[in-house]
């Protein structure tokens, strides 16, 4: 496990989420997408789905209401990190530079643009590397975070291609800054297990997409491959040791235990997920995590614990003195676990992330 709890004090600034318009599960039921028992056994309400914009527009129109709300101009902006799960809507493309664009201005600026792939724990990931980045001495006191992925049928089925999580379209954004902000990181935590990296791969070869080998996102057969190789004790017992060095480790660096955060930020799995992972084996309960709300919205990829910070923030859910846990996972496996504590509650409402950005994007709104 790598942490880093020590060194210059690092603030998170602002953070926000863009998200489209939700689909209910009763309208996924009846269109098809997923049956009804499926679907109740996810426990999930609704899903944001995207109807035209793409995933980096999402993430650029976030990272423009964090900067805003973190009062933080571009010039104050060292590094920017575009994390992503899937397809980013053009091939040999940088998304990264176009977030910057988009979210900076068209000014050249001496700040680093790259794209974070470590799927569904990439936010978590580009945290750890912007910490550690600012901590190093860069001459400008800001990061830009963002995420974004848009799950688009027939390659994707957000109910269907890992089944018990449902997969979200929407950005999300965080600024971390060296000269202050509503929330200070306490500390930062990564465990990695790369013998679970197969789990996500299958017994299918390595080939070119252009072969048409497995084109349509099957996890459930990846994981199935795995496991009959692999077994499922051992499996289990790598998943559970990676989750408790992050969570259990981690927290106890700090001088913490789970009782001592207030509220917990969880990856937007399915309920079931949740509580097979973390409700019972930490007693976390239900209420005290992002799930009453992320059961509403689904996986954002990389982007769920930006947008699960920015919506407990939004819906005055904590206060000052509160410590947040922001919890991550991501197959390869990695598990990511930062501890926040909120200083100040500042005023934002959920139609400020939407309100100076409308006419670039009509008819979206956030979750809230």
């Amino acid at each position: 496990m790598d942490g880093y709890e020590t060194g210059a004090p690092l603030f998170v600034a602002g953070c926000a989420s863009w998200l489209p318009p939700a689909v209910s599960t009763e309208q996924a039921v009846a269109a098809g997408e997923v049956t009804a028992r499926d679907a109740t056994r996810t426990g999930m309400t609704s899903v944001t789905v995207s109807t035209g914009q793409s995933a980096p527009e999402m993430a650029a129109l976030a990272a423009r209401v964090a900067l805003r709300r973190a009062d933080c101009p571009p010039q104050d902006v060292g590094l920017v990190l575009h994390a992503s799960l899937y397809d980013q809507g053009h091939d040999l493309w940088a998304p990264a530079s176009y977030v910057q664009r988009r979210a900076l201005g068209e000014l050249p600026v001496h700040a680093p643009a790259m794209e974070v792939k470590q799927v569904s724990n990439g936010g978590m990931a580009s945290l750890e590397l912007a910490a550690a980045y600012l901590r190093a001495g860069t001459d400008r006191p800001a990061a830009l975070l963002t995420s974004g992925d848009v799950f688009a049928p027939p390659a994707f089925r957000r109910w269907t291609s890992d089944p018990g999580t449902v997969y979200a379209d929407g950005g999300a954004a965080l600024v971390l800054s060296r000269e202050g902000g509503f929330a200070q990181l306490l500390g930062h935590f990564t465990a990695s297990e790369p013998r679970l990296e197969g789990m996500h791969r299958g017994d299918a070869p390595f080939a070119p997409e252009a072969s048409g080998l497995r084109r349509v996102v099957d996890l459930d057969r990846c994981k199935r491959e795995f496991l009959a190789g692999t077994g499922r004790a051992a499996a289990v017992a790598w998943v559970g040791g990676g989750q408790r060095r992050t969570l259990v480790d981690g927290l106890a660096s700090l001088g913490l235990d789970v009782g001592g955060v207030a509220r917990f930020v969880l990856p937007h799995l399915g309920g079931r997920r949740l509580a097979a992972t973390y409700f019972q084996p930490f007693g976390i309960a239900p209420e005290q995590s992002t799930w009453p709300w992320s059961r509403s919205i689904g996986h954002l990829g990389g982007g769920d614990q930006f947008a699960g910070l920015a919506h407990l923030v939004e819906t005055k859910q904590v206060g000052p003195g509160d410590r947040v846990a922001l919890v991550g996972v991501g197959a390869g496996f990695s598990w990511s676990c930062a501890v926040v504590e909120v200083l100040t509650c500042p005023d934002w409402a959920v139609s400020d992330t939407w309100a100076d950005d409308a006419e670039d994007s009509p008819g979206v709104r956030t979750g809230g």
